[in-house]
């Protein structure tokens, strides 16, 4: 039980850096697919909020948000 435990909180140590580096390629991707995108007014300005919020939350290190807010974005524009 101890080694599983071990195994967990180690687990957990390496995920904060991989979702933290994850972001501004998430970012970059929005950003690329902005320069094209075909929404109303509506949507654009949803994806333009999304993003920016997931800049806010991956600045102040909370990377899991900022993945899931960038992923909102992402999935109005029809990109993974």
């Amino acid at each position: 039980m101890k080694k599983t435990l071990a195994t967990a909180a180690v687990l957990a140590l390496f995920a904060g850096p991989a979702f933290a580096s994850s972001c501004p390629k998430h970012m970059a991707q929005i950003d690329e697919a902005l320069k094209t995108a075909n929404l109303s007014d509506a949507q654009m300005a949803e994806v333009k909020e999304l993003r920016a919020e997931g800049e806010q939350q991956h600045k102040a290190g909370n990377h899991q948000a900022s993945v899931d807010t960038l992923a909102k974005a992402k999935a109005i524009l029809g990109i993974n």
